[in-house]
Protein backbone atom coordinates (compact mmCIF):
# COMPACT_ATOMS: atom_id res chain seq x y z
CA UNK A 1 0.00 0.00 0.00
CA UNK A 2 1.35 3.41 -1.00
CA UNK A 3 1.42 5.92 1.87
CA UNK A 4 1.35 9.59 0.96
CA UNK A 5 3.57 11.57 3.31
CA UNK A 6 2.28 14.99 4.23
CA UNK A 7 4.45 18.01 3.55
CA UNK A 8 5.86 19.76 6.60
CA UNK A 9 4.97 23.34 7.48
CA UNK A 10 6.68 25.24 10.28
CA UNK A 11 4.34 27.80 11.82
CA UNK A 12 5.51 30.87 13.71
CA UNK A 13 3.70 30.46 17.03
CA UNK A 14 3.68 33.75 18.93
CA UNK A 15 1.38 32.92 21.82
CA UNK A 16 -1.47 34.90 20.25
CA UNK A 17 -4.81 33.82 18.83
CA UNK A 18 -3.91 34.36 15.16
CA UNK A 19 -0.90 32.05 15.03
CA UNK A 20 -2.78 29.50 17.16
CA UNK A 21 -5.63 29.27 14.66
CA UNK A 22 -3.21 29.30 11.72
CA UNK A 23 -1.54 26.19 13.15
CA UNK A 24 -4.89 24.47 13.67
CA UNK A 25 -6.10 25.18 10.12
CA UNK A 26 -2.95 23.68 8.62
CA UNK A 27 -3.15 20.40 10.55
CA UNK A 28 -5.61 18.84 8.12
CA UNK A 29 -3.25 18.97 5.15
CA UNK A 30 0.25 19.23 6.62
CA UNK A 31 2.61 17.89 9.20
CA UNK A 32 2.72 20.96 11.46
CA UNK A 33 5.63 22.07 13.64
CA UNK A 34 5.47 25.15 15.85
CA UNK A 35 8.42 27.52 16.24
CA UNK A 36 8.46 30.28 18.86
CA UNK A 37 10.83 33.22 18.34
CA UNK A 38 12.43 34.89 21.34
CA UNK A 39 13.63 38.27 20.13
CA UNK A 40 13.97 40.38 23.24
CA UNK A 41 15.90 40.01 26.50
CA UNK A 42 15.08 42.79 28.95
CA UNK A 43 18.16 42.21 31.10
CA UNK A 44 20.68 41.69 28.29
CA UNK A 45 19.34 44.71 26.41
CA UNK A 46 19.67 47.06 29.36
CA UNK A 47 16.00 47.42 30.24
CA UNK A 48 16.70 47.27 33.96
CA UNK A 49 14.62 50.04 35.51
CA UNK A 50 12.66 48.95 38.55
CA UNK A 51 9.55 50.46 37.00
CA UNK A 52 9.67 47.73 34.36
CA UNK A 53 10.12 44.80 36.74
CA UNK A 54 6.50 43.67 36.64
CA UNK A 55 6.57 43.47 32.84
CA UNK A 56 10.12 42.23 32.48
CA UNK A 57 9.28 38.96 30.70
CA UNK A 58 6.18 39.41 28.51
CA UNK A 59 7.61 36.91 26.05
CA UNK A 60 7.74 34.22 28.72
CA UNK A 61 3.99 34.62 29.15
CA UNK A 62 3.59 34.31 25.39
CA UNK A 63 5.84 31.25 25.30
CA UNK A 64 3.81 29.52 28.00
CA UNK A 65 0.63 30.26 26.04
CA UNK A 66 2.28 28.93 22.88
CA UNK A 67 3.20 25.71 24.70
CA UNK A 68 -0.36 25.22 25.92
CA UNK A 69 -1.74 25.80 22.42
CA UNK A 70 0.67 23.31 20.86
CA UNK A 71 -0.09 20.71 23.53
CA UNK A 72 -3.82 21.19 22.85
CA UNK A 73 -3.29 20.85 19.08
CA UNK A 74 -0.84 17.97 19.55
CA UNK A 75 1.98 19.57 17.60
CA UNK A 76 5.63 19.91 18.65
CA UNK A 77 6.94 23.34 19.63
CA UNK A 78 10.53 24.48 19.19
CA UNK A 79 12.06 27.72 20.43
CA UNK A 80 14.73 29.84 18.78
CA UNK A 81 16.64 32.84 20.13
CA UNK A 82 16.99 35.83 17.79
CA UNK A 83 17.79 38.40 20.49
CA UNK A 84 21.09 39.50 18.92
CA UNK A 85 19.68 39.52 15.39
CA UNK A 86 16.68 41.59 16.46
CA UNK A 87 18.94 44.09 18.21
CA UNK A 88 21.36 44.35 15.26
CA UNK A 89 18.87 44.40 12.39
CA UNK A 90 15.74 45.99 13.87
CA UNK A 91 16.19 47.76 17.18
CA UNK A 92 19.43 49.58 16.35
CA UNK A 93 17.74 50.97 13.23
CA UNK A 94 14.76 51.99 15.36
CA UNK A 95 16.97 53.95 17.79
CA UNK A 96 19.00 55.56 14.98
CA UNK A 97 15.81 56.80 13.32
CA UNK A 98 14.53 58.25 16.59
CA UNK A 99 17.81 60.13 17.03
CA UNK A 100 17.21 61.70 13.60
CA UNK A 101 13.81 62.95 14.76
CA UNK A 102 11.94 60.46 12.57
CA UNK A 103 9.12 58.05 13.39
CA UNK A 104 10.23 54.53 12.43
CA UNK A 105 8.05 51.45 12.19
CA UNK A 106 10.12 48.50 13.44
CA UNK A 107 7.44 45.93 12.54
CA UNK A 108 8.34 46.25 8.85
CA UNK A 109 11.98 45.42 9.52
CA UNK A 110 11.12 42.68 11.97
CA UNK A 111 9.21 41.00 9.15
CA UNK A 112 12.00 41.68 6.64
CA UNK A 113 14.99 40.55 8.70
CA UNK A 114 13.54 38.19 11.31
CA UNK A 115 10.23 36.54 10.38
CA UNK A 116 10.87 36.17 6.66
CA UNK A 117 14.62 35.67 6.75
CA UNK A 118 16.12 34.30 9.97
CA UNK A 119 12.93 32.38 10.77
CA UNK A 120 12.82 30.77 7.33
CA UNK A 121 16.40 29.56 7.68
CA UNK A 122 15.66 28.09 11.10
CA UNK A 123 12.47 26.45 9.82
CA UNK A 124 14.39 24.72 7.04
CA UNK A 125 16.64 23.16 9.68
CA UNK A 126 13.47 21.57 11.08
CA UNK A 127 12.64 20.10 7.68
CA UNK A 128 10.14 22.71 6.51
CA UNK A 129 8.66 22.45 3.04
CA UNK A 130 6.64 25.55 3.84
CA UNK A 131 6.52 28.21 6.52
CA UNK A 132 3.36 29.90 7.80
CA UNK A 133 2.39 32.82 10.01
CA UNK A 134 -0.84 34.29 11.36
CA UNK A 135 -0.72 37.39 9.18
CA UNK A 136 -3.92 38.64 7.57
CA UNK A 137 -2.66 38.63 3.98
CA UNK A 138 -2.84 36.44 0.87
CA UNK A 139 -0.39 35.14 -1.71
CA UNK A 140 -1.65 34.36 -5.21
CA UNK A 141 0.36 33.90 -8.41
CA UNK A 142 3.49 35.30 -6.79
CA UNK A 143 1.61 38.42 -5.69
CA UNK A 144 1.03 39.74 -2.18
CA UNK A 145 -2.66 40.60 -1.70
CA UNK A 146 -4.53 42.28 1.12
CA UNK A 147 -6.30 40.03 3.59
CA UNK A 148 -10.06 39.72 3.14
CA UNK A 149 -10.55 41.39 6.53
CA UNK A 150 -9.51 44.89 5.49
CA UNK A 151 -9.66 46.08 9.09
CA UNK A 152 -6.94 43.57 10.02
CA UNK A 153 -5.03 43.45 6.71
CA UNK A 154 -1.28 43.37 7.41
CA UNK A 155 0.26 43.78 3.97
CA UNK A 156 1.43 47.23 5.09
CA UNK A 157 3.83 45.52 7.50
CA UNK A 158 4.92 42.92 4.94
CA UNK A 159 5.76 45.34 2.14
CA UNK A 160 9.50 45.52 2.88
CA UNK A 161 9.95 41.75 2.52
CA UNK A 162 11.59 40.79 -0.83
CA UNK A 163 9.15 38.90 -3.04
CA UNK A 164 11.49 35.90 -3.29
CA UNK A 165 11.18 35.43 0.48
CA UNK A 166 7.47 34.69 0.11
CA UNK A 167 8.20 31.53 -1.84
CA UNK A 168 6.68 28.54 -0.01
CA UNK A 169 4.97 30.84 2.52
CA UNK A 170 1.39 30.20 3.65
CA UNK A 171 -1.05 32.68 5.18
CA UNK A 172 -3.95 30.52 6.47
CA UNK A 173 -5.90 33.52 7.80
CA UNK A 174 -5.92 35.47 4.54
CA UNK A 175 -9.53 34.62 3.71
CA UNK A 176 -10.87 34.95 7.26
CA UNK A 177 -11.95 37.87 9.40
CA UNK A 178 -10.96 38.34 13.02
CA UNK A 179 -14.34 37.33 14.42
CA UNK A 180 -14.13 34.01 12.59
CA UNK A 181 -10.63 33.42 13.96
CA UNK A 182 -11.78 34.17 17.51
CA UNK A 183 -14.73 31.80 17.11
CA UNK A 184 -12.50 28.95 15.91
CA UNK A 185 -10.20 29.48 18.90
CA UNK A 186 -13.14 29.54 21.33
CA UNK A 187 -14.67 26.39 19.82
CA UNK A 188 -11.29 24.68 20.31
CA UNK A 189 -11.05 26.06 23.87
CA UNK A 190 -7.60 27.48 23.18
CA UNK A 191 -5.99 29.53 25.94
CA UNK A 192 -5.39 32.33 23.42
CA UNK A 193 -9.05 32.58 22.31
CA UNK A 194 -9.79 35.81 24.18
CA UNK A 195 -6.22 37.08 24.49
CA UNK A 196 -5.89 40.76 23.64
CA UNK A 197 -4.11 41.59 20.39
CA UNK A 198 -0.62 42.97 20.88
CA UNK A 199 -0.28 46.66 20.04
CA UNK A 200 3.27 47.20 21.31
CA UNK A 201 6.54 47.42 19.44
CA UNK A 202 7.12 44.23 17.46
CA UNK A 203 8.24 41.40 19.76
CA UNK A 204 8.95 43.70 22.69
CA UNK A 205 5.41 43.69 24.01
CA UNK A 206 3.31 46.27 25.79
CA UNK A 207 5.28 49.07 27.41
CA UNK A 208 4.87 52.65 28.54
CA UNK A 209 6.61 54.00 25.45
CA UNK A 210 8.37 56.99 27.01
CA UNK A 211 9.61 54.99 30.01
CA UNK A 212 10.82 52.24 27.69
CA UNK A 213 12.72 54.61 25.38
CA UNK A 214 14.44 56.28 28.34
CA UNK A 215 16.33 53.03 28.86
CA UNK A 216 18.13 53.63 25.56
CA UNK A 217 17.97 57.33 24.68
CA UNK A 218 18.69 60.06 27.21
CA UNK A 219 15.84 62.60 27.52
CA UNK A 220 16.76 65.93 25.95
CA UNK A 221 14.12 68.59 26.76
CA UNK A 222 13.81 71.57 24.43
CA UNK A 223 11.50 74.33 23.23
CA UNK A 224 8.04 73.86 21.80
CA UNK A 225 7.56 76.59 19.17
CA UNK A 226 4.39 77.86 17.49
CA UNK A 227 5.32 77.50 13.82
CA UNK A 228 3.12 80.44 12.77
CA UNK A 229 4.36 82.99 15.33
CA UNK A 230 7.80 81.52 16.13
CA UNK A 231 7.00 82.01 19.83
CA UNK A 232 8.22 79.52 22.45
CA UNK A 233 5.08 78.13 24.11
CA UNK A 234 6.31 75.17 26.14
CA UNK A 235 8.96 72.54 26.77
CA UNK A 236 9.09 69.10 25.16
CA UNK A 237 10.60 66.03 26.81
CA UNK A 238 12.76 64.83 23.91
CA UNK A 239 11.93 64.81 20.19
CA UNK A 240 11.85 60.99 20.10
CA UNK A 241 8.61 61.09 22.11
CA UNK A 242 6.56 62.88 19.45
CA UNK A 243 5.31 62.19 15.95
CA UNK A 244 3.92 64.37 13.16
CA UNK A 245 0.18 64.83 13.54
CA UNK A 246 0.19 64.09 17.27
CA UNK A 247 -2.35 66.19 19.18
CA UNK A 248 -2.38 64.68 22.67
CA UNK A 249 0.18 64.89 25.47
CA UNK A 250 2.27 67.45 23.63
CA UNK A 251 3.12 69.42 26.76
CA UNK A 252 1.54 72.84 26.30
CA UNK A 253 0.11 73.54 29.73
CA UNK A 254 -2.87 75.82 30.14
CA UNK A 255 -3.64 76.10 26.41
CA UNK A 256 -6.84 74.26 25.50
CA UNK A 257 -6.88 75.35 21.85
CA UNK A 258 -6.58 72.41 19.46
CA UNK A 259 -3.00 71.92 18.32
CA UNK A 260 -0.86 69.43 16.41
CA UNK A 261 2.79 68.49 16.18
CA UNK A 262 3.80 69.57 12.67
CA UNK A 263 7.60 69.33 12.63
CA UNK A 264 10.95 68.95 14.37
CA UNK A 265 14.34 70.63 14.17
CA UNK A 266 16.84 68.10 15.48
CA UNK A 267 19.85 70.44 15.35
CA UNK A 268 18.10 73.13 17.43
CA UNK A 269 16.06 70.56 19.42
CA UNK A 270 12.79 72.33 18.61
CA UNK A 271 9.33 70.77 18.43
CA UNK A 272 6.99 72.73 16.15
CA UNK A 273 3.24 72.84 16.71
CA UNK A 274 0.39 74.55 14.87
CA UNK A 275 -2.98 75.61 16.21
CA UNK A 276 -6.44 75.17 14.71
CA UNK A 277 -8.74 72.43 13.48
CA UNK A 278 -6.79 71.67 10.30
CA UNK A 279 -3.36 73.37 10.16
CA UNK A 280 -1.95 73.86 6.66
CA UNK A 281 1.49 72.91 8.04
CA UNK A 282 0.35 69.27 8.21
CA UNK A 283 -0.13 68.96 4.45
CA UNK A 284 2.17 67.92 1.63
CA UNK A 285 1.73 66.91 -2.02
CA UNK A 286 4.92 64.96 -2.74
CA UNK A 287 7.27 62.67 -0.83
CA UNK A 288 10.74 61.36 -1.53
CA UNK A 289 10.76 57.63 -0.78
CA UNK A 290 13.96 55.63 -0.18
CA UNK A 291 14.79 52.00 0.54
CA UNK A 292 12.52 50.82 -2.27
CA UNK A 293 11.32 47.22 -2.19
CA UNK A 294 9.10 46.39 -5.16
CA UNK A 295 7.01 43.23 -5.30
CA UNK A 296 6.33 43.52 -9.02
CA UNK A 297 8.41 43.76 -12.19
CA UNK A 298 5.82 45.97 -13.87
CA UNK A 299 6.51 49.68 -14.26
CA UNK A 300 4.46 51.67 -11.78
CA UNK A 301 3.07 55.02 -12.94
CA UNK A 302 -0.20 55.45 -11.08
CA UNK A 303 -1.54 53.53 -8.11
CA UNK A 304 -2.73 54.16 -4.56
CA UNK A 305 -0.64 54.57 -1.42
CA UNK A 306 -0.97 54.25 2.33
CA UNK A 307 1.33 56.48 4.37
CA UNK A 308 0.37 54.90 7.70
CA UNK A 309 -1.15 51.58 8.62
CA UNK A 310 -4.56 53.03 9.46
CA UNK A 311 -4.61 55.72 6.80
CA UNK A 312 -6.89 55.49 3.78
CA UNK A 313 -5.53 54.75 0.32
CA UNK A 314 -5.00 57.87 -1.78
CA UNK A 315 -4.33 58.14 -5.50
CA UNK A 316 -0.69 58.82 -6.35
CA UNK A 317 1.68 58.95 -9.29
CA UNK A 318 5.18 57.53 -9.10
CA UNK A 319 8.38 58.93 -10.57
CA UNK A 320 11.32 56.54 -10.27
CA UNK A 321 14.66 58.26 -9.59
CA UNK A 322 16.92 55.22 -9.28
CA UNK A 323 16.84 51.67 -7.90
CA UNK A 324 16.56 52.96 -4.35
CA UNK A 325 14.48 56.14 -4.58
CA UNK A 326 11.28 57.50 -6.08
CA UNK A 327 9.00 60.50 -5.82
CA UNK A 328 5.41 59.77 -4.88
CA UNK A 329 3.08 62.62 -5.86
CA UNK A 330 -0.43 63.21 -4.53
CA UNK A 331 -1.86 66.51 -5.85
CA UNK A 332 -5.02 66.11 -3.76
CA UNK A 333 -2.75 66.64 -0.68
CA UNK A 334 -2.25 64.34 2.28
CA UNK A 335 -2.24 65.16 5.97
CA UNK A 336 0.39 64.09 8.49
CA UNK A 337 2.73 62.20 6.16
CA UNK A 338 5.72 61.42 8.39
CA UNK A 339 9.43 60.81 7.68
CA UNK A 340 10.49 57.37 8.87
CA UNK A 341 7.11 55.77 8.23
CA UNK A 342 6.46 53.50 5.26
CA UNK A 343 4.79 54.47 2.03
CA UNK A 344 3.10 51.29 0.76
CA UNK A 345 1.85 51.12 -2.83
CA UNK A 346 -1.22 49.21 -4.04
CA UNK A 347 -3.07 48.31 -7.21
CA UNK A 348 -6.45 47.34 -5.84
CA UNK A 349 -5.79 44.44 -3.48
CA UNK A 350 -2.29 43.82 -4.84
CA UNK A 351 0.56 45.20 -2.75
CA UNK A 352 3.15 46.58 -5.18
CA UNK A 353 5.88 47.30 -2.65
CA UNK A 354 7.07 50.05 -0.35
CA UNK A 355 9.75 52.48 0.70
CA UNK A 356 10.53 54.70 3.67
CA UNK A 357 9.42 58.34 3.65
CA UNK A 358 12.50 60.60 3.60
CA UNK A 359 11.43 64.12 2.62
CA UNK A 360 8.18 66.01 2.08
CA UNK A 361 7.31 68.74 -0.43
CA UNK A 362 4.52 71.19 -1.07
CA UNK A 363 4.29 73.05 -4.38
CA UNK A 364 7.78 71.69 -5.21
CA UNK A 365 9.29 73.24 -2.10
CA UNK A 366 10.90 70.96 0.47
CA UNK A 367 9.28 71.22 3.90
CA UNK A 368 12.37 71.96 5.99
CA UNK A 369 10.56 71.96 9.35
CA UNK A 370 9.59 68.29 9.01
Amino acid sequence: MHVVTKKTVVVGISGGVDSSVAAYLLKKDYNVIGLFMRNWDSFANGELNAENDQNICPQEIDYNDAKMVCEKLDIPLHRVDFVKEYWDDVFTYFLDELKKGRTPNPDLFCNKYIKFDKFIKEAKKLGADYIATGHYARLEDNKLLRGKDLNKDQTYFLAQVPIKNFENVLFPLGDLNKDEVRKIAKDLDLVTATKKDSTGICFIGERNYQKFIRNFLKPNPGDIVDIDTNNVIGTHQGLMNYTIGQRRNVGISGNKEKHYVVGKNVEKNILYVAFGEDPKSLYSDKALISGINLLTNKKIDECTAKFRYRSKDIKVSVERINDNQMFVKYPSLAKGVTPGQACVLYDGDVCLGSGIIDELYLNNEKLTYI
